[in-house]
């Protein structure tokens, strides 16, 4: 059991260094400012006030901290709906101004790496009609889902480096009667959640200090476009991204360490379409078991729909196989909810998930008869009409 403080030195015993011109692409944000001064696009600034972050060249980026429209992702709603609901539940009880947008359609981003049945220019107007409609409403869109994230900074580089692409985008929105947009910076939720990550830790009515967690980074987020995430020389030395592991540090949480970190967790998309065994067993021998005999973790930290559902929803089968299984998995976002008291039903919706969670919300003093009890209280309620849905005076209660 490795915890992350034995990693690497104290910050002021370290020399780190980054170099921008290292990066494997030019800085976006040059290229996107000229554009607009050459009238191929209008950009969406970050609105003040935001956060400055050091990505992994030694660029900085802006993460905005209110004024957010938030681009949900069909896949936590469809299948892990806690997710998104813990994202929400953490901007109130802080108290900020943020969108959950009706006019938002999914990226088709599975389309694009799973089937490849798409096209470019179909892509790319996805992407942009969706920063035309948050554009509209005067709030920054704030991405949900990893791959999202990461597909629409892969179109980023296509739009900015094909004249002609951004032609024929431009005509695709022009007939839905929106402008082209492209946003100062594409923003993944767990980096708002890093950036706010101090604050969160000021409301924190939950011990988390007896808790330990291992961290799978979503590939979509640090391996795409790799130079557009977050480091941190306090964390790994800058040698891994700073996410989730710096936000599970300031609410108490002990991280561990394990030798298979850097692999995908399983989903892969066509692997989850076409082989989906091999999915479940590479989720479960190459990532679970390896966490569990090198660092026997209370919980599993990720910030990404298909790695939440393929490291939870796999581990069913291994345990019918008698492999060494049962650890709970859940996203940053609800693991700071919870750390700020949120209810884990009513707002994280634990009772999706599929591996028993039951042990580590007792081991942070959570009753979980009696929270159980309450939510179901809510739901006899709606099945009798008195109520249509929980509202967040019920979730807040």
């Amino acid at each position: 059991m490795i915890p992350v403080e034995t990693l690497v030195k104290p910050a002021k015993e370290r020399e780190f260094k980054v170099n921008p011109a290292e990066a494997p692409t030019e800085d976006y944000h040059d290229i996107i400012f000229q554009l607009e001064k050459e009238g191929e696009w209008e950009v969406l600034r970050v609105p003040e006030p935001y956060i400055e972050v050091e990505t992994k060249f030694g660029r900085k980026k802006k993460i905005p901290i209110e004024k957010t429209w938030h681009h949900k992702s069909c896949g936590q709603c469809g299948h892990i709906p806690g997710y998104s609901t813990s994202i929400f539940w953490i901007n109130r009880k802080l108290g900020l101004d943020y969108i959950d947008p009706t006019d938002q359609t999914s990226c088709t981003a599975w389309n694009y790496y799973a089937s490849a049945t798409s096209n470019v220019a179909a892509q790319a107007a996805v992407a942009m009609r969706n920063f035309a409609a948050a554009a509209e409403t005067g709030y920054f869109p704030l991405i949900h889902c990893g791959t999202s994230f990461g597909h629409y900074k892969e179109v980023r580089q296509e739009l900015i480096h094909s004249a002609e692409l951004r032609r024929q985008v431009r005509d695709i929105l022009a007939k839905l009667g929106k402008k082209l947009v492209m946003p100062e910076e594409i923003v993944h939720y767990s980096e708002w959640v890093h950036a706010m990550r101090h604050r969160i830790a000021e409301m924190q009515v939950r011990d988390m200090s007896m808790i330990a967690a291992t961290v799978h980074p979503a590939c979509h987020y640090h391996k795409l476009v790799r130079e557009d995430a977050i480091y941190d020389p306090e964390i790994y030395g800058a040698q891994r991204t700073a996410i989730i592991t710096a936000t599970l540090k300031a609410i108490g949480v002990e991280v561990r360490d394990y030798s298979t970190w850097y692999d995908c967790c399983g989903f892969g998309f066509r692997h989850i379409l076409v082989s989906r065994d091999f999915s479940r067993s590479f989720a479960t021998q190459r990532k679970i078991e390896v966490m569990k005999e090198e660092a026997d973790p209370d919980v599993v930290v990720t910030h990404d729909t298909g790695c939440v559902t393929t490291l939870d929803q796999s581990q069913f089968a291994a345990k019918a196989h008698g492999r060494n299984v049962g650890v709970p998995v859940m996203s940053d976002s609800q693991m700071a909810a919870l750390a700020m008291g949120a209810h884990p039903y009513k707002v994280l919706q634990l009772h999706w998930h599929n591996t028993d969670n039951k042990p580590f919300l007792e081991k942070i003093g959570i009753d979980v008869e009696k929270a159980w009890q309450e939510f179901e209280e809510e739901v006899e309620k709606i099945k009798r009409g008195e109520k249509q849905y929980l509202t967040w005076e019920d979730v807040d209660a």
